[in-house]
């Protein structure tokens, strides 16, 4: 991966110089340039400046995140940019390589999981855990190196809380008052009308949760939400953890959590957005539930991106599905 990135950086800095007389630099522009890896803090820094101009989304809607490979455009983008977000965590590691080779005394940066409580990994309701597997293999190797058995790892989807969007979305508003002076107002109206906004999206999680009949939802896919489901008290089972590489269950998965249906009743299972559903509909099919997609806003569609949808649009829509899951 080291010695890709660094290929990619030589080639984007070749490239930057071949383009240079048909695409502006930023010190030309002059204007301020965002950047972020992925949906989430790419939208909460379009609330936070009004728009979406000077902004940039990396990963291209309706992408698998899990295979996304930077190319030497994304890393001009960020070696030009004025702002810099990404969340952190194992799946940014190449984010550490990158940064290592370029200047970065003009950019400042922001790592999501700097900005909340980070959360360790909770596989304990997860049906097929990669890891188990990997740790009868591997123990015996790392306790003869006298390593530990299992390091400390921490949740990557923070943005899933509502309350952690809220210091995110703040934290943007600061270091865009750093860097853009001149609009510092305009960033802190923004910032307190979309506060605001988050605050009542999470009375509306709350009501229904305070409301509801139940505290169990299933996952028939991968499940990146420990951050929502810790911050309202919910209780969960799913196939896979949030970052799972394999997403082909063992039959015995798929039998225990159509098993956890029936037992409980559960009228909805859930499937994440950009899933194929495969899980989901085989648990729904030997159930009486029916099939709802729980967004995480990891990524959206194109369509989605392109009729304007949000954290916040995409978000209520989990409020209208959670008032059937928890009743």
């Amino acid at each position: 991966m080291k010695r890709l990135l660094s290929l990619l950086l030589a080639g984007a800095m070749l490239l930057g110089v071949l383009c240079g007389c048909s695409a502006p630099s930023r010190q030309e522009d002059e204007g301020l340039s965002v950047v972020a890896t992925i949906f989430p803090q790419y939208d909460f820094a379009r609330q936070v400046m009004g728009g979406s101009d000077h902004l940039t989304m990396l990963l291209r809607p309706g992408q698998e995140v899990h295979s996304y490979e930077p190319t030497p455009q994304d890393i001009i983008a960020i070696q030009n940019c004025d702002l810099f977000l990404y969340v952190g965590g194992e799946s940014d590691s190449w984010i550490d390589d990158v940064l290592e080779g370029m200047d970065t005394s003009h950019m400042v940066i922001l790592s999501l999981m700097d900005l909340v409580e980070p959360l360790e990994e909770d596989t304990e309701n997860i049906l097929e855990n990669p890891q188990d597997h990997d740790h009868e293999e591997d123990g015996h190797a790392q306790e003869e190196e006298g390593t530990h058995l299992l390091e400390e790892e921490y949740d990557e989807h923070v943005w899933t809380s509502p309350q952690n969007a809220m210091l995110i979305s703040q934290a943007i508003c600061d270091a865009l008052c750093e860097i853009d002076g001149a609009n510092a107002e305009t960033y802190r109206e923004n910032t307190a009308a979309y506060l605001e906004e988050l605050e009542q999206l999470d009375g509306a999680f709350r009501d229904v949760i305070d409301n509801a009949g139940r505290d169990t939802l299933i996952f028939g896919d991968r499940f990146p939400l420990l951050y929502f489901v810790r911050e309202y008290g919910l209780n969960y089972f799913a196939a896979f953890p949030g970052c799972a590489s394999e997403t082909e269950p063992s039959a015995a998965t798929v039998a225990r959590l159509t098993d956890l249906v029936r037992e409980e009743q559960i009228p909805i299972v859930y499937q994440i957005e950009l899933s194929n559903g495969n899980i989901a509909r085989s648990i729904a099919d030997s159930s009486a539930a029916r099939v709802e997609t729980f967004y995480t806003c990891h990524n959206i569609t194109r369509d989605d991106f392109d009729a304007g949808e949000s954290y916040l649009s995409l978000m209520y829509r989990n409020v209208d599905s959670l008032k059937e899951a928890l009743n």
